[in-house]
Order: C-alpha cells, then structure tokens, then sequence
C-alpha cells in the first residue's frame, strides 16, 4: 500500500496535515494485490506512539486508538480486490472542534489475515505513517531528568577512567522535537573536562520520553566528579510551513554527582609509604646493630686493657 495521488500531493513517502480544529479533508490509499486470486483487506488507521527504541510503531490490532487514528474514517473497512488488480480507498480525516493544538501521529493501515503452513493465522499489515497539526498555540518544550553518573577507574594509577552518564529526555510540549545533546564531565571547579560524542536522538512525538547512556573517557578520579546533560531542540516543520518562523526551544540541562576515589593511586601510594616506613625501620634496626657491634667491641677492649698485668 501507499498514499494515492491526490490534491494533498503526488509521490509521497507518507501522511502530513495541518488542520484547524473543526475541520476536515478527503485523502486516500492505493492497496495492491499481487497474487492470482481476490484478496479482502481491513482498512483502518491506528494512533501511533515511539518506542523506547526511537521508533514509530502503531497500536496493535484491536487496541483502541484515543486521538488521531480514531479521527481517520474509511468508508468501508473491508475491501475486496481482485487478483493483480489495484484500489483507491477513500478516507476522511476530521479533526474534533475541542481537539488540543499540537502534534498527532498515527497510521493508515492494510491488514491482511493468512494461513501459514501450520495453520495458524497471521495478521500482514502494511502501513503509512500520519503526521497532523492541528492549528493553535503552540508551546514547544523539552525536559532532562533522570540523570546519574558512575566513574570506572584502571588498575594503571597514571591512566585516566571513564564516566557512564545515564539521562531521560522528554518532549514535554506540544510539538514534534528533533533534539540534539551533549554531555560533559568534569572534576571540582571543572578540572579535568571531558565530553563524550554526541548521541543520536530521534524525533519525539509531544509527551515522550527516552533514556540514553553515554560514555565519557579520559575522566580522571579528583574525588567528586560532575556529570551535566544539555539538549537542545529544533521544532520539526509542518506541512505548509516551511516559510514560518522556527519556535524556540529552550534547552534543557540536568546534572548529577558521583565520587571518584582514586583507588589504583592510593593503592600506590600505600605501598610506597609502607616501602619508606619499612626502609627507615630497617635503617633504625641497622644503626642499632651496628652501634651495639661498636660498644660491645670498646667494651671488650677495655677489659683486655685491664686484664694485662702492671711491669
């Protein structure tokens, strides 16, 4: 299946609407069928919604959808479609009047049920991804939370760790977000700061979140080590919309704490201190032995001067 060819545009990839709530358009799908003999299709739409993977996916079948797969209308769900033939399925799409401004995605779905060779039933379903906004205020926002850091050090005292920083970002307005982030370690007082590459960050639906884990390396343990999270974001264009004004986005930036105890180097530093303590105490032990060794030998010739008889 895939968008048919309308007044909305002509070789699409896929859906992209604006509408004003109240209102409505006419579009449609084109459905093949590629075997000898007729096939029924259900025909359908379905909200979408991101994986935690980044990825669109669409509510399972009969799963109800709540925004804008439920605002898509064919007019019949099943079509039947002969052998090698094709068919143009009209639907409507009609926005509520109390409908909230913002970004909707969903998709416009072919389900077709099969037999596999085990006689089980399989739902094939192909499907065109939908993108609407509907027209109003229009507050973009993104949120970081959630975020930790753990320091991993060597068992090399003079080779710097690694820092794992952990975040959660959340589309937390009303338009589809392309963010960007970058993360940033460093000691006290920011000695020692490192960042670590940049992660890449799908487009996010409004009210999604998602959580990533980076590693910064070449961060040295100086006690207490900062990790800090800063995401911007760029609001996706509209259909209709590429001569607006971009909305600004404010970035968003969490930070958390972690400390980095320089275990390999205290470990050093305990055996080159026992080495001097036990260095000194052998020294001691030596300098006893040999001032008793002396005595002991201006004893013993004193008493030889004093056993030799008097001429």
């Amino acid at each position: 299946m895939r968008p048919a060819d309308t007044v909305h545009g002509t070789d699409r990839p896929n859906y992209a609407y604006g509408l004003d709530p109240g209102t409505s358009l006419d579009d449609a799908i084109i459905v093949s069928n590629y075997t000898e003999g007729p096939l029924t299709f259900r025909v359908y739409a379905a909200d979408g919604y991101m994986t935690e993977a980044g990825e669109l996916d669409l509510l399972p079948a009969g799963e109800e959808s709540q925004a804008l797969g439920s605002w898509v209308t064919f007019e019949a769900e099943d079509v039947t479609i002969e052998g090698g033939g094709t068919a143009v399925v009209p639907f409507t799409v009609t926005v509520p009047a109390d409908a909230t401004p913002g970004d909707y995605a969903a998709g416009v779905v072919s389900s077709l049920l099969v037999e596999n060779a085990e006689g089980v039933s399989v739902d094939r379903r192909l499907g065109s991804r939908m993108h609407l906004r509907v027209a109003g205020d229009l507050v973009p926002a993104v949120v970081v939370d959630d975020v930790s850091v753990t320091h991993d050090g060597t068992l090399n005292p003079f080779a710097a760790g690694s820092a794992v920083v952990t975040f959660t970002v959340t589309n937390d307005g009303n338009t589809r977000l392309a963010p960007g982030q970058s993360v940033r370690v460093a000691g006290p007082w920011g000695a020692g700061a490192q960042s670590a590459p940049r992660v890449d960050l799908p487009e996010m639906l409004p009210g999604t979140s998602l959580t990533r884990t980076v590693t910064v390396d070449g961060v040295w343990p100086l006690g207490r080590v900062k990790g800090s999270v800063t995401v911007s974001a760029e609001v996706v264009t509209a259909i209709g919309a590429a001569d607006a004004a971009p909305l600004p986005v404010a970035p968003a930036t969490g930070t958390a704490s972690t400390f980095a105890v320089p275990w390999s180097a205290l470990a050093l530093l305990v055996l080159v201190v026992g080495g001097v303590v036990l260095q000194r105490r052998g020294a001691r032990r030596r300098r006893a032995s040999d001032e008793r060794k002396v005595a002991e030998a201006v004893a013993q010739a004193l008493k030889e001067r004093d056993e030799q008889p008097v001429a």
